[in-house]
């Protein structure tokens, strides 16, 4: 395997009419932000342009976006965005990179477009999509696409295989192999052999599962589960998942049929993305289940189940809030809570302090590592290789996960017989060049988070997060003096305030003496006009000097104002 992860390498050459050029903008070291980008012959394809969710070592962070420097000076060249499925880590950074160009056509399932549209209705951006079907095939440039149906936990999910002069990739998103799916549409293996048999020149696969032995577990198998946890639950159920995660909110809407209770979605995105897959005949609401949320007062808790968003611990959906007692949904004692998916790596502490505070009220919380209420949508290690003997690609580009994942992905490509270094792995940044059938890494492009903060967009930089942190762990001083504008000389002060610092001011008495002192010297030596952001950097270092006695390293905020 060739793995560039431990040096940084140089900028790529010029690109060559012969060569097909792939350049990951996200999703290689993280689960999330997926976006790749195919150049040739002059045009570029993007495949999927996700978000990443914040972790808590980036307060304040709403949201993370693949960086589109590479793209904003060739938007015209951008012959289209293909979109494999409709989950937020493939398509929530789209209405950002259609701000920058709003005619770049968009290319998808229904289910996919449908969901893509309402989120650009909410940015006043009206797009211009292609829908697409298992089976097609369009032309975009100088890409020919065939477009594959692979099976995940949303309906209408799609693999792409791309044609051009130079050779050929076929991009997964991301698939599971289930024999058995609720919908019916399984991954088409047929076509993976048929387009094997016609060449793969670069297998780019999911890896996020690659380390889990055997195959994923069926999504039948978690019917039954749910079923019995309703048929035991003598109060109010609340039901926690992905917002687009249609194969489970099904589940639950028949097991809430059978038992005789009312389903009410909660939460935005929950609201509108079921009623989109109801109206689009993917979600079948058995009748009278569905109620709204307004009504749920109406019923006793024993015949109500709340479908909700927060199923990751963040603290502002719905179960949070809950959790928070935040929210005019309230539980309890006898209410039971079933968190319906699995954990994305990084939100195990915001998950289980959500499962704390809804435990500390009462409730029960069956969750994925107490009971089979969930299975990933993802291919485990025995179907990764699978396809790769269906496919018998000539090189493989392991794709969304982190580190550990492109890495159990590639040992597994390389046990199927794809050799060592034909299996390449990048990260974010690379730029990988397939010519005359052979793929490698041939530099990288600067690449990093660009951070949506509010209503800001890349504003927010990692100095920022570090002060944020700081100001969250240790706190902040502020100390404040007036000095007299012709001589310098202390006129008031110093004063000093902290804030979320465990002492209390009248300690920081004992170290004025020593600011004032520091500020005299200070002024004697300067020989012109006075210059207050030395006297700033003067009161700064005495003040971290005292406050590294009491083991504490909080933010220093020296303010001289002259008079």
């Amino acid at each position: 395997m060739t793995a560039p992860f431990a040096h940084r390498l140089d900028l790529p050459p010029k690109l060559r009419k012969d060569t097909m050029r792939i350049i990951p903008l996200g999703g290689l070291g993280d689960v999330g932000r997926n976006m790749a980008v195919v150049d040739f012959g002059g045009r570029l394809l993007v495949i999927d342009c996700g978000v990443l969710f914040p972790e808590e070592s980036q307060p304040g962070v709403d949201l993370i976006l693949p960086d589109f420097d590479y793209l904003k000076d060739r938007l015209d060249d951008i012959a289209a965005i293909v979109l494999t499925h409709g989950h937020e880590d493939h398509i929530g950074a789209v209405p950002y990179l259609l701000r920058l160009k709003p005619d770049i056509p968009l290319v998808g399932s229904q289910l996919t477009l449908a969901f893509v549209e309402a989120k650009l209705k909410e940015h006043r951006i009206t797009p211009y999509t292609l829908a697409v079907k298992e089976g097609d095939t369009e032309s975009f440039g100088p890409f020919d696409c065939e477009f594959v149906a692979v099976n995940h936990s949303i309906p209408d999910a799609l693999a792409v295989y791309v044609s051009t002069e130079a050779g050929s990739l076929l991009h997964t998103g991301d698939f599971k192999m289930d024999q058995l799916p609720l919908d019916g549409r399984i991954t088409d293996l047929r076509a993976f052999a048929r387009l094997g048999e016609k060449g793969v020149d670069l297998f780019m696969t999911d890896s996020t599962n690659a380390e889990v032995p055997g195959f994923t577990t069926s999504e039948r198998e978690i019917g039954p589960v749910i079923d019995g946890i309703f048929a035991r639950a003598t109060q109010k159920i609340v039901v926690a998942s992905f917002s687009s995660h249609v194969h489970r909110v099904q589940q639950v809407l028949d097991a809430a049929a059978k038992h005789d209770r009312r389903v009410a979605f909660v939460g935005r995105s929950m609201v509108r993305n079921m009623k989109i897959a109801q109206e689009m005949g993917y979600l079948n609401a058995p009748p009278n289940v569905l109620i709204d949320a307004k009504k749920i007062g109406d019923l006793p808790d024993d015949r109500i189940v709340l479908m909700c968003t927060g199923s990751q611990g963040e603290p502002m959906a719905a179960l949070g809030r809950i959790a928070n007692r935040d929210h005019q949904i309230s539980v309890g004692e006898g209410d039971v809570v079933i968190l319906a998916s699995s954990l994305i790596p990084g939100n195990e502490n915001a998950v289980f302090r959500v499962v704390n505070g809804l435990m500390a009220l009462g409730a029960e919380v069956v969750h994925q590592g107490s009971a089979r209420v969930h299975v990933s949508g993802h291919a485990s290690a025995g179907e990764l290789l699978y396809c790769y003997n269906i496919i018998r690609p000539k090189n493989v580009m392991p794709i969304h996960g982190e580190v550990r994942h492109l890495i159990a992905n590639g040992k597994v490509a390389e046990s199927s017989g794809v050799p060592a270094q034909n299996v390449v792995l990048a990260h974010d940044g690379s730029v990988v060049d397939l010519r005359d059938g052979v793929a490698k890494v041939v530099g990288e492009i600067p690449n990093g988070y660009v951070y949506v903060d509010g209503s800001s967009v890349g504003e927010v930089s990692e100095t920022d997060l570090k002060d944020r942190r700081i100001l969250s762990d240790e706190g902040f001083i502020s100390v404040f003096a007036v000095v007299n504008s012709e001589t310098g000389m202390l006129i008031a002060g110093p004063e000093i305030h902290a804030r979320g610092v465990a002492e209390d001011d009248a300690v920081f008495e004992k170290v004025k003496p020593e600011i004032v002192k520091a500020l005299e010297k200070a002024v004697a030596e300067q020989t012109s006009r006075k210059d207050t952001y030395q006297l700033q950097q003067v009161m700064r270092r005495v003040v971290g000097r005292y406050v590294s006695r009491l083991r504490r390293r909080p933010m220093i905020i020296p303010v001289v104002v002259e008079a």
